[in-house]
């Protein structure tokens, strides 16, 4: 299962029906799980941890230390979650000792084409960054959200779970989970009640997030003043809470 021409360190540990194509180059301190597929010419370099059943496509740079004056030569890593696909020409780059210290991409995830994660960036759950996505340092993304081609992402933003960004984007501010982010600078359009309804949410959940929505985005109040009235006026739910929660520990800013 692993090509001829493929070079694997010796302190590379590879586990049961992996395979490995040709001229590629796996470093030592790599863990590949089981069942991972890796093409033709894809190199993974150390302290890199990738998880059962993903498949990396040819090309693909995984665990180079990162594109930042500061970094040291510190020891820092990469994990990938299980049954996530890296496809053609991805660049997934270690963490900092300034940072987390780690760079990672939860289970079932999917980076498309010419993708770039940046150091100590975190990628939840079943996220899609489509082709050309490039995220900056210390990105949070949170589980099942969707990022559109082309899309640019300041350091230090975090994307909440179940959003959408459009493609071709610029996002230089926190983009809260459940709603929906386009353009040059990214704004808000809306719940992503689309993606929202796909991902099993029921209708009661969604008439409170626009209502949350709503009194937060439309009415024109102060921040502290919307997240009072969203408290006061709509239901406690779990998502709603979830949704005030991550308005409230912006550090810089919310998008609008």
């Amino acid at each position: 299962m692993i090509h001829e021409t493929a070079l694997i360190d010796p302190g590379a540990e590879i586990g049961e029906g992996v395979e490995i194509g040709p001229y590629s180059v796996i470093h030592a301190d790599v863990y590949i799980g089981a069942g991972t597929r890796i093409g033709s010419h894809v190199v993974i370099e150390p302290y890199v941890t990738i998880g059962p059943n993903c498949q990396i496509f040819q090309f693909a740079a995984i665990g180079a230390t990162p594109q930042s004056v500061k970094f040291e030569g510190e020891k820092t890593f990469v994990k990938i979650g299980r049954g996530t696909t890296v496809r053609e020409f991805v660049t997934i780059h270690r963490g900092t000792g300034f940072g987390t210290g780690i760079t990672e991409i939860g289970e079932d995830c999917f980076l498309m084409a010419y993708t770039h994660v940046a150091h100590d960036c975190s990628v939840g759950r079943r996220v899609i960054l489509s082709n050309n996505t490039t995220l900056a340092g210390h990105i949070e993304i949170g589980d099942y959200a969707t990022v559109g081609g082309l899309v640019a992402i300041h350091q230090f933003v975090r994307i909440g779970p179940y959003a959408f960004v459009g493609g071709k984007s610029a996002v230089v501010k926190d983009i809260p989970p459940y709603v929906i982010a386009a353009g040059d600078r990214a704004r808000l359009h809306g719940l992503n009640s689309v993606g929202l309804k796909r991902h099993g949410f029921s209708q009661q959940n969604l008439t409170q997030l626009k209502k949350a929505y709503r009194i937060i985005f439309r009415i024109g109040m102060t921040r502290n003043e919307a997240i009072e009235r969203v408290l006061a006026e709509v239901e406690h739910t779990p998502e709603v809470m979830a949704f005030i929660e991550f308005i409230k520990a912006s550090l810089r800013g919310v998008t609008r």
